[in-house]
């Protein structure tokens, strides 16, 4: 039985059951006494026990039939033709379940076709095991459902607590995963600081893991050109882009446009923020970057490079202007309209104003506004690929091909190449130095957004 009609039958008896313990729990309300609970809480605390146990059943099944399915192939007469090799066997094995879930699909083995129909068999049968399975726990649950009915049975306090219960669970499992990956990076980390000193990592200014060959090859993995070119890029000319254009934005957003020019620009502003940022990096790719190399053509520069750090950050600046913006205009339009009136009733100008008043008053905010923004361009990938390119240059010409940590993470931990090799280990270094980075700047960012709320509330 296939997962989709299990789940489908699972609803349709959770639904039937919350309509047959709701109308039984309305039979209360008849008799005399105080009732505990709404027949609606009746049926919900019976919806819990009839899905939530056949949910666990199934899930589990479905966890460990597939050892259960393969054993059973084994068995058969056909798994003595199975090779020796046991990367050839899995192989032989994983192209029979493949075809056993599409027949039309094309076989490279002969073997996999005759194995396909005992794996479709087997399936069937633990399929329809487990189905019978998560049935009898939704029966068993229902009927323990149905027997808690009562006038003084508190239905309502269980949901509830049923639900606190799936919150605390959901906000644990985001916590977790940050833990997870914070520990696989720590770990992995680890592994590649065990061949490569920490100090030659972090302020070592070569950087080819390529040609790390031997027992120095820490000399290769100097991570500093990395930093630069994503400081540079991210921090520097971004922010040259972003800043004026995004704090200009929300000034004539919030002092000089109408309500229904606001209204208008505000959501195509914020737009910006909605777009993949692959189709910044094909912008950045096809447009600027030609554009700016043939400027640096007429300047006098020789052989100037379509990949540039100044192309990928200029758009990143464009990318990044929603950010600044936005918070920049949530900032100015929080500060009390008593601090700016009184500064047009001594006889300001709107302009002395905004500069005298508002902007310092509303610093904390931007700054915050500022913080993310970059925190965000220096996790940028897309538009890095493919328009600033792959070489590690120590070099404040932002007419120069530069990298930045997130381009070197994606073409170390892609191709052919074996997992434990330290070229492929640094990749989890640069992740756990740009993971801290990142932390670091919401924290600040944060703390000033605190700071800001505190003021302002």
């Amino acid at each position: 039985m296939t997962p989709v009609l299990v789940l489908l039958a699972i609803a349709g008896l959770g639904l039937i059951g919350w309509t047959t313990a709701r109308a039984r729990a309305r039979l209360l309300y008849a008799g005399s006494g105080a009732v505990r609970a709404t027949p609606s809480y009746h049926g919900l605390h019976a919806v819990l026990w009839i899905v939530l146990p056949a949910l666990i059943v199934w899930l589990a099944w479905s966890a460990v039939s597939p050892g259960f399915v393969l054993n059973s192939v084994m068995d058969s007469p056909l798994a003595a033709k199975l090779p020796a090799s046991d990367f050839e066997r899995q192989a032989i094995l994983a192209e029979a379940r493949s075809l056993a879930a599409n027949p039309d699909a094309g076989v490279f083995n002969p073997l996999a076709s005759e194995l396909a129909e005992p794996i479709r068999e087997a399936q069937s049968r633990y399929g329809l095991i487990g189905a019978v399975l998560a049935l009898v726990a939704l029966f068993a649950g229902g009927a323990y459902a149905f027997t808690r009915i009562r006038a003084d049975f508190p239905a309502r306090t269980r949901v509830e607590r049923a639900v606190m219960l799936a919150l605390l669970a959901a906000s644990l499992m985001a916590i977790l995963t940050t833990f997870g990956i914070v520990a696989s990076l720590i770990f992995e980390t680890g592994l590649f600081f065990r061949d490569v000193s920490p100090i030659d990592f972090l302020t070592g200014t070569h950087w080819s893991p390529g040609n790390a060959r031997g027992e120095d090859i820490g000399g290769n993995f100097g991570a500093i050109p990395l930093f630069w070119g994503t400081l540079y890029i991210g921090a520097i000319i971004a922010m040259i882009v972003a800043i004026p254009l995004g704090l200009m934005s929300a000034i004539f957003l919030t002092q000089y446009a109408t309500p229904t020019l606001r209204k208008w620009l505000k959501p195509m502003l914020e737009i910006l923020a909605g777009v993949p940022t692959v189709v910044y990096g094909y912008f950045a790719a096809l447009t600027v970057a030609p554009f700016i190399r043939d400027v640096a053509a007429s300047l006098g520069r020789d052989n100037p490079s379509t990949e540039s750090a100044l192309a990928a950050g200029l758009v990143m600046g464009v990318m990044i202007i929603p950010f600044v913006s936005s918070m920049a205009d949530d900032s100015i339009a929080a500060v009390p309209s008593a601090m700016r009136d009184g500064s047009l009733a001594m006889g300001a100008t709107k302009s002395e104003t905004i500069k005298k008043v508002l902007l310092p008053a509303a610093l904390p905010g931007i700054v915050a506004g500022v913080m993310l923004a970059i925190s965000r361009a220096i996790g940028e990938t897309m538009i890095v690929v493919m328009a600033a390119g792959a070489a590690a240059n120590l070099t404040v010409d932002p007419l120069d091909s530069m990298t930045t940590v997130t381009f070197q993470i994606v073409q170390l931990l892609t191709g052919d190449q074996e997992f434990d090799s330290p070229k492929t280990l640094s990749a989890f270094a640069l992740g756990l130095v740009l993971f801290i980075v990142t932390l670091i700047l919401n924290i600040v960012a944060l703390r000033v957004v605190k700071r800001f709320r505190e003021a302002y509330d």
